[in-house]
């Protein structure tokens, strides 16, 4: 049975993990994810020697390998403030692997330290800092896809909605396929490139069909993978982190 996390109250500072994609591939996601923290009046703290969480190698089978990289990873937080992190992919692997990852290690208490920390973005914003937003942006019919780590392992299905359902001039529209995977999956991709294709076509024709004109998704795997299938077959249905939409709708 999973533990009912108890929320903190709001701190003063907090550590951001950027994840690997948004370092390498939407920077301005991660950059978004830090004014709006900011604009709560929280001091965001980037450790620069941050890489990757550990997941690619460790979903493979890899954990040896995965160790090694989470291992680079523990050290970067010493003091006791909470770790955002704007993906539930990598914050899954964080909190829920860590622990088990170095179990019976020098670190294993470090690691159980870290993942009691992590908060993904939307789920920091609605618990903890129980956020209130003021639309600022024009009507617009919106799909939210939540990634399957977010979703399963995290157990936050409702909070990426629950922030775009204060968006006043926002529809969420409902895909028929909202809890299902995107076909990313990290490696998965690329060992069953002829699945994933299918599911990310599943999705994409699931998120036109409900009259979106619009997707965002907490998670840059799922944006890259659906975004750029949608762009592939010519779709007018653009996609965006959950991050940088609502700073653009908010600001």
């Amino acid at each position: 049975m999973t533990p009912v996390k108890l929320y903190p109250p709001r701190p003063e500072r907090v550590y951001l993990f950027g994840t690997c994609l948004i370092d390498m591939f939407f920077p301005e996601a991660g950059l978004d994810a830090v004014r709006l923290l900011e604009r709560e009046g929280i001091e965001v703290v980037y450790p620069d020697n941050q890489t990757c969480c550990g997941q690619p190698a460790y979903t493979s089978g890899y954990h040896d390998e995965a160790r090694e990289v989470a291992r680079a990873q523990l050290g970067l937080f010493p003091e006791p403030w909470p770790i955002i992190v704007p993906s539930g992919s990598c914050g899954g692997m964080m909190r829920k692997h860590y622990p088990a990852l170095f179990a019976g290690t020098p670190e294993e208490q470090q690691a159980r330290d870290v993942a009691s920390r992590i908060f993904e973005l939307t789920e920091f914003l609605v618990h903890v800092c129980q956020w209130k937003l003021e639309d600022k942006g024009g009507e617009e019919k919106v799909a939210m896809h939540t990634s399957c780590s977010a979703r399963r392992e995290m157990g936050l299905a409702d909070t990426g909605p629950a922030l775009l359902a204060q968006l006043g001039q926002v529809e969420l529209v409902e895909q028929v396929r909202a809890a299902e995977c995107c076909g990313f999956g990290g490696t998965f991709a690329v060992r069953h490139p002829q699945v994933s294709a299918a599911m990310v076509e599943d999705k994409s024709q699931a998120i036109e069909q409900a009259g979106a004109e619009h997707f965002v998704t907490s998670d840059c795997g799922c944006l890259m993978n659906i975004g750029g299938h949608l762009a592939h077959r010519g779709s007018d249905v653009a996609g965006e982190h959950i991050a940088s939409y609502l700073w653009r709708r908010t600001s």
